[in-house]
């Protein structure tokens, strides 16, 4: 599997509307996976910066997908957010924000998972903490797992 193979771009529908990266290939050797969003007007709140529920939504799949890649080299076993607590640190008004998880602890199915989203120039944007849960392969099939 080559390394383009491990830079999804359009897979979900989050993706797709937001037009954000994910990056599977662990190119920094930290486990852990990389989602960026290069920001345009449509991606910031009133006051002109980037809006927190997109900030929330780039490291809730940088850290579902760091805990996939705990299991998947590729990535792509799906893990479900049980929660997600965000912190706002500074304002992105221009520019690539990147978010990246690391697994601070859990066990062989429910993970803790911390966040951070980063502008270019490495301003902290926001941090988040995570508790993420394998999908169990068996529930899988015919959309079971939607029905609990």
């Amino acid at each position: 599997m080559s390394t383009d193979d491990l830079i999804i771009h359009a897979e979900t529908g989050p993706q797709r509307l937001i037009g954000y990266v994910l990056d599977v290939s662990n190119s920094a050797g930290d486990g852990g996976a990389r989602c960026w969003l290069d920001l345009k007007d449509i991606h910031l709140n009133r006051h002109g910066v980037l809006h927190g529920g997109i900030a929330t939504t780039l490291l809730d799949s940088a850290s579902g997908a760091t805990g996939s890649m705990s299991v998947d080299p590729t990535g792509r076993a799906p893990f479900l957010t049980i929660s997600l607590t965000t912190q706002f640190i500074a304002p992105a008004y221009a520019g690539r924000v990147t978010a990246t998880g690391q697994i601070t602890g859990g066990g062989r199915s429910t993970l803790f998972i911390a966040g951070r989203l980063e502008a270019e120039d490495g301003t902290l944007i926001a941090t988040s903490n995570g508790v993420f849960r394998r999908v169990p392969t068996d529930r899988l099939n015919g959309g079971s797992a939607a029905k609990d």
